[in-house]
């Protein structure tokens, strides 16, 4: 870029000085023409030499090569040189745009680690990532970045999630805690086992996303490159028609005036704002959205957002956090403290998602030695006698089965709503009763949940208000529970306990009801969700949490797991695309009305390529506002949510 600015200034003070130049001799201003047009046209005429050679005749190069040889061939030395002058600002100009746009998804995706060190007996070695294996130590010291996807087993530390996930609160991690690569470690030294190897960690699969994102074309980018490889060789046949028919049917018609006019007609016609701008607003779009922790696979799949219609929803882990929470506990005689500490020692040997639940409200190691005679019953609970008692915890049927009276408060303080049905587990609004009882006598119960996700209604608000016709979830779970968090987040459409094959018959059913041209997108993370991730028009994963095969599958992952951000990559893809329309409608309109100047001769050799130039540049930074465009989604979303 650097050599292309010295041979512009060296042009045009050559081209400045032979247009001052007042002399009879001609051959001194047309040899300083001649130098200024080799120094800043020389590398265009090469291009187009060899690409003639190796079969590509119709391009760019071989435009403007053309049409500013022929300028001079018919003593238009001036605009030859103008020519190439206007074009090459026009090139850097280009040139500039593209490499901001590549630096700034660059420095977004620079997250590749250097190397990890890696714990051996008692010392610690320099490894390259991708030769440090499943189940290794390593020690990640502040200010490193995360090499490997890990589970931290010594040390608390905070870490910098934002390269991820574009959000900049440091997340606390401690031992028991997934970390991934490419997040960097703030405070602490930690040490954690490595996970998965450097080939399949998050940090490497978000490199070759947006490696290959490019790979993906859209419909408008395929129709651009189409575009230009017939176009090319229509116009420059539509030039020689203009050039030599002309005089050979019009009366007092020289070839001198018509070649002029068809070699301006040439110019004019060079299709770079079209070819440049179109791929480089999907490309900034993808850029911009990549920067909100939204990585879109293609530029195929952001036009698809655009003309989203229909967001369906898996439930667990998409619209909710995915794992139990211990929401309340009502406990009687017995304060709270004792009663989760009985509770988490009776369940401490258990690996039911509700033992799991427990252990981490209760948060304190474990006493064995106050455990003893522990036995557990599938579906159920569990009974152990703890410092001497017996204590039992379980469900609504466990209860009955030892013939313990319990009765429940059904205020649901912290629920909307209280539905009780009959089930091995009872639920309410979502939550699930768990009974402890001492020695036989009820001692309260407590409410574990699987919380919805703090923005999810607003989710579901955002999607509706950018003109989404229709939302739907599509869960595993049971009836009462699917239902209830549909109503509360205001889905349109819910159906429950749902097997992959039944997921994917709903989601055929839905896109029976799209408009010509509408699309359907899915939302989902586990395993179950892979094949309607990939059946539907755009499947979105995500990927904080979210199981491999659903961000294998998908075509945009969220690496925040923010429902919110599904509503956000809809407004960047529609914003890009419309973008790219208002390049490829200013392109065409302009183009077409200075070629029919050219034909009819009322524009000059200078004013055309000024005008094909100055399009281009226009187009190009039109296309670049697309970076910017996750600016005005957070803003949106910082106003909605007030």
């Amino acid at each position: 870029m650097r050599n292309r600015i010295i041979r512009i200034i060296i042009g045009l003070l050559l081209f400045i000085a032979a247009l001052l130049i007042d002399t009879d001799r001609q051959w001194i201003p047309m040899t300083i023409y001649l130098i200024a047009y080799i120094t800043v046209g020389g590398d265009i005429v090469l291009s187009a030499a060899s690409n003639i050679f190796r079969g590509q005749v119709f391009d760019e190069n071989f435009l403007m090569a053309i049409a500013s040889i022929g300028a001079f061939a018919i003593g238009e030395y001036a605009e030859g040189v103008a020519v190439m002058l206007f074009y090459q600002v026009g090139e850097h100009f280009q040139s500039y745009a593209v490499d901001k746009s590549r630096k700034s998804i660059a420095q977004l995706m620079d997250i590749r680690p250097d190397f990890a060190n890696v714990r051996e007996g008692e010392n610690i070695l320099l490894k390259d990532p991708g030769e440090v294996n499943i189940g290794d130590i390593i020690l990640i010291k502040p200010g490193e970045r995360i090499p490997l996807d890990a589970k931290v087993i010594e040390g608390t530390s905070t870490i910098d999630t934002s390269a991820l996930t574009g959000e900049s609160l440091p997340r606390v991690v401690e031992p028991g805690s997934e970390i991934l690569s490419g997040c960097i470690n703030q405070t602490g030294v930690i040490l954690a086992a490595v996970t998965k190897m450097y080939e399949e960690s998050t940090v490497s699969r978000i490199l070759e996303l947006v490696e290959n994102a490019g790979n993906k074309k859209s419909k408008s980018e395929q129709f651009i490159t189409k575009f230009a490889r017939y176009y090319t060789p229509v116009v420059v046949i539509a030039a020689l028609l203009l050039a030599f028919l002309p005089p050979l049917i019009l009366p007092d018609q020289t070839f001198g005036n018509w070649i002029y006019r068809a070699l301006s007609f040439l110019v004019v016609s060079c299709p770079c704002a079209l070819v440049i701008s179109v791929p480089l607003s999907f490309f900034g779009g993808i850029g911009g959205a990549s920067r909100r922790g939204i990585l879109i696979k293609g530029g195929n799949y952001l036009e698809a957002l655009a003309r989203a219609e229909i967001v369906a929803f898996d439930k667990t882990g998409t619209l909710t956090e995915g794992e139990f929470n211990l929401i309340e506990i009502h406990s009687r005689e017995i304060d709270k403290e004792e009663f989760l500490s009985l509770a988490a020692h009776a369940e401490s040997f258990s690996s039911h998602p509700v033992a799991t639940s427990l252990l981490r409200a209760y948060g304190r190691p474990i006493d064995q030695t106050r455990i003893s005679d522990i036995q557990e019953i599938p579906g159920k609970g569990v009974v152990a006698t703890i410092d001497g008692r017996k204590v039992s915890v379980g469900n609504d049927k466990f209860m009955d089965e030892m013939e313990i009276h319990y009765d429940i408060n059904k205020s649901c303080d912290s629920f909307e709503s209280c539905d009780i049905e009959e089930s091995n587990v009872s639920f309410v609004s979502g939550g699930t009763f768990v009974h402890l009882a001492v020695d036989g006598v009820y001692a309260g119960y407590m409410v574990i949940a699987d919380r919805i996700k703090n923005d999810a209604r607003q989710a579901i608000l955002n999607l509706k208000a950018s003109g989404v016709k229709k939302t739907a979830m599509l869960t595993g779970d049971i009836d009462p529970v699917g239902k209830d968090v549909a109503a509360r987040l205001g889905i349109d459409e819910v159906h429950t306990q749902l097997l992959p094959q039944a997921k994917m018959e709903r989601i055929e059913e839905l896109m029976t009801g799209l408009s010509k041209g509408g699309r359907l997108v899915y939302a989902g993370d586990g395993i179950n969700d892979a094949p309607v991730l990939a059946r539907a028009d755009v499947g979105i994963a995500m990927g904080g949490l979210g199981a491999d095969a659903a961000i294998e599958a998908a075509d945009v992952v969220i690496m925040t797991d923010e429902p919110s951000k599904i509503g956000e990559a809809i407004l960047i893809s529609r914003k890009t695309l419309k973008i790219a329309r208002q390049n490829i409608i200013f392109a065409i309109s302009v183009k077409i009305l200075v070629l029919i100047l050219s034909a009819l001769n009322l524009t000059a050799l200078w004013a055309a390529i000024f005008a094909d130039v100055g399009v281009t540049v226009l187009a190009v930074l039109n296309a670049l506002r697309t970076l910017g465009i996750h600016m005005t989604a957070s803003i949106k979303k910082k106003k909605n949510n007030r």
